[in-house]
This record gives structure tokens, sequence and C-alpha cells, in this order.
């Protein structure tokens, strides 16, 4: 987590003020977040970048090594990520030049929240496969650095009339800068359990978009048109790339609310067990991701009616300390709960990672084992 946790009171002084006063979206959002703290890639008293992106997935890789493991001997490294620091070169090929470690496999999974569930997969495969002894994931964020204020200063320019009597940039775009938050995570995938302690058991890890039957709903780099299409950054002119803050996330709410828990949980849970079947007694930790403490109580509903209810009690996330931190989210809440001490050699984890890009979903089932258990 790049920098000192950040409170509510501060955001806005760090991220920048759009406009004359300070955003009426911002308490309204917070308010139903549930975010106590998060974390920025931002320096207090300049607000320039203390990290990219591919700096914060470097830091998270490096953060591995130990005795037994040394980041120079990684044969596959797999990143994920929403928004890269660039177009060209990939990701995972920043990441890479940022370790300055020996020639490896790489792979850069596009997409949100996904993006770092389907790197895992890819290096788990890859592992069972017996092509890598020693893979690594990772998933990281660099969200701040399409919020700052600085970014939206000329569309409120381009759009002063249609402002004065709301001075703030649309609400799609606004109330994303109280969710996002910086971050990244890195996961070590080997054949065998760690020779010491408890490590995690990857027995499977189920994805599936549902793109083919639903629009867009959070994108960045493009316009959303009144059919629902998308008009892409390349179709406009170069000033309307400022005018529009066309490289702000942006998510369409109503269709969020609207489509979200039916494709993401419920019809997610029941395609899901239809290849992998379980019931909700087998699962001793459900990590969840979710953007917003908003959607607690709605998945714990529509877990309730795919009949796959989990109770709270066996719930573990971190929202409300580190934020919502996109396609590192799951990596991070991993962390953590792994550190905490709480879990026990044969517990089952089920982690949930929505994407509401064009409405996707990914499960992953983890055991927890010792190297004795295997």
């Amino acid at each position: 987590m790049p920098g000192p946790p950040v409170s509510n009171d501060d955001m806005e002084q760090i991220l920048g003020q759009v406009g004359e006063r300070p955003s009426r979206a911002r308490r309204t959002v917070l308010r139903s977040n549930g975010i106590q703290s998060r974390h920025y890639a931002i320096d207090r008293e300049t607000r320039r970048p203390t990290h990219t992106n591919a700096q914060l997935a470097a830091e998270a890789v490096r953060r591995l090594a130990k005795p037994t493991f040394s980041v120079d001997k990684i044969d596959c490294l797999a990143c994920g990520t929403s928004i890269a620091d660039q177009v060209m070169p990939s990701h995972v090929s920043m990441v890479h030049g940022e370790l300055a470690i020996p020639p490896c496999e790489t792979i850069s999974a596009a997409g949100v929240c996904l993006a770092s569930l389907s790197a895992m997969k890819y290096a788990a495969m890859g592992v069972g496969a017996g092509e890598f002894q020693r893979a690594v994931a990772c998933g990281s964020e660099l969200s701040s650095g399409m919020m700052r204020a600085a970014l939206f200063h000329e569309e409120l320019e381009a759009k002063t009339t249609a402002l004065e009597s709301n001075p703030e940039i649309a609400f799609d775009k606004d109330f994303l800068r109280w969710m996002l938050s910086d971050g990244a995570g890195a996961a070590l995938l080997e054949p065998k359990p760690a020779p010491d302690g408890l490590s995690l058991r990857i027995d499977w890890i189920w994805q599936r978009s549902y793109a083919g039957e639903m629009q867009a709903c959070m994108y960045a780099g493009a316009e959303k048109q009144a059919d629902g299409r998308l008009k892409g950054w390349q179709t406009f002119e170069s000033r309307q790339w400022l005018d529009l803050s066309l490289f702000s996330v942006k998510q369409d709410i109503k269709l969020l609310n609207e489509h979200i828990m039916r494709y993401t949980v419920e019809r997610g849970i029941t395609d899901v067990r239809a290849v992998h079947p379980m019931q909700p007694g087998d699962i001793d930790w459900f990590l969840p991701h979710y953007s917003s403490n908003f959607f607690r109580e709605r998945v714990h509903a529509s877990l309730q009616r795919a009949g796959f209810e989990i109770p709270m009690e066996r719930w573990f996330t971190n929202l409300s300390s580190k934020g919502n931190t996109g396609a590192a989210s799951i990596y991070i809440i991993l962390e953590e709960l792994f550190r905490s001490g709480k879990l026990k050699a044969g517990e089952r984890l089920l982690c949930y990672v929505p994407e509401s890009g064009r409405f996707a979903t990914g499960f992953m089932h983890l055991t927890v084992v010792s190297a004795k258990s295997g």
C-alpha cells in the first residue's frame, strides 16, 4: 500500500478540488461505501505521483522474497491491471523492467477487476501443467492517477454554462473519485506447499463473461453513446480528450444497480456450481470483493436467492481500511487474512470477484494446507 492511510476528510485535499467548491457527491458516496481510509501514490505536499502502476506491482513482487525464494528465480510473471501506465508496451513488460530480473515468460491480463484473477489462472495453469516451477501472479492499480483534479479542469472550462447550477463534473465520473484507490498484491505459485507454515492450494479458478448479453457499464478512454455503444478515444479530436476528460473512469450507475448482482452473484454462483459442485457449508471463509459497503447486504441477499447463503461471520473483507483497489483487491484481501493467524489447515476459502466493465464474474476456491498435509 503506497504512502500512509488517507482519511475521508483528507481525500479532496490530496486529489484536489474540481471547481470552485468542494464536491457535493463526496459525502454522499463515502456515507454509502463504508470506506474509512485508503492509500494513494501521491505526495501530500506536491500532489505529484510517488509511483507508477508498474512500480507498485514490482514492489509487491519484491516483497515475496524469502530465504527459500528469490525474485531472480521467477520463470513466469503474470500481471493484471485495469489501466496500465501506457498503451504500449504491455503492463507486465514494464513490471519486468522495474524488477530487472532475468528473462522469463510474461503475460498481461487486461480488463477491470478480473484482470488479476486471469493472471492468477494463467500462472496456476502453467504450474499445474509442469511448465513453471516458480510463477508469480500480480494485481495492481494506480487509480489516483486518473482522479487528480487537474485532469478535470479542462472539462469544467468546456462546460461552464451547463455547470453554473452544478459546479461538479457528471456524477458518473465524480463519484468514482471517492471510490477508488491505489495498491498492489502478488502471489508466488509453486508445485508444492512451502516447507514450513501454511500455504494456500488453488483448487480451481472459474470465470465467465456476460458481455454477449450486456452493454458496457464501467469504462475509460471512451464516451457512451445514446444507443449504449462506446465511442473510443481514437475517434475524437485531441482537444476533446481534455474537454470530455475522456480518459477518466466512468460508470453507468443505473446499469450497475440493475444488473451487477444478478449477473455476478446469482447467475455466477449457479453457473460455477454446475462445473464445480459445492455447498455453502463447504466454505469456511468467503472473501468477496465489492466496491462499496452498499453492496454488502445485496451480495448476501443474492447469495440467498441463489440458494448459497454464507453467514456473514464467515466473510472476510478489508474494504473499510484498504479501500477499493480494483484488480489488486483480491490479493490484498487474501494477504491480510493469510497473515492474520486465523487460518487453519483444511479450511476452504471461496473468493468472489465481480467486474462491471461489461459484466463478468470470477470465483477462486482455495484450501489451506501445510507442508505435511500437501
